[in-house]
């Protein structure tokens, strides 16, 4: 009878345990950040630059993923990158996002003129050592803020 009464050993019930926590946890889906370049861009950045942007009143924002040399006038020797090319206001109001790294968490430049070629390439938030899909989306607005572009300061 005593032994009815006995507790199962440490080593039995520690031998249960990791099994019953693998079980239980599952394994999460990658970030949206984790995924590949391309596919992040085209599927996630793009359309939320898009509401952004629309939720600024602008309507005739037209967004494009492009893969093409730098528009400014003496940095066609760098080759070719890729860019978030975004026009609206009848064509008048472009910015151009690039990523020569081809990784959201590599280097990454801006340049915006209206109805011209862009003069100057700005470096593009270079402080941020986690950059998510929220932050870029931040970073682009305040960056088209910064012009007027979106609403008047």
């Amino acid at each position: 009878m005593a032994e009815e009464n006995q507790k199962p050993a440490p080593d039995e019930t520690a031998a249960k345990k990791p099994a019953a926590a693998k079980a239980a946890k599952k394994e999460k889906p990658p970030a949206l950040e984790d995924k590949p370049f391309e596919e992040f861009i085209q599927q996630h950045y793009l359309p939320a630059v898009q509401q952004a942007i629309a939720s600024e009143g602008i309507e005739d924002l037209e967004v494009s993923f492009v893969k093409q040399k730098f528009p400014l006038k003496g940095m066609e020797s760098l080759g070719e990158c890729w860019q978030v090319v975004g026009n609206f206001a009848n064509g008048k109001r472009q910015f151009n996002l690039y990523f020569p790294d081809e990784n959201i968490k590599g280097k990454k430049a801006f340049s915006c003129n209206e109805g011209k070629q862009p003069s100057t390439l700005e470096s593009f938030m270079i402080d941020e050592r986690k950059v998510n899909l929220d932050l870029l989306i931040w970073g682009l607005m305040q960056r088209l803020n910064s012009q007027k572009w979106l609403s008047r300061n």
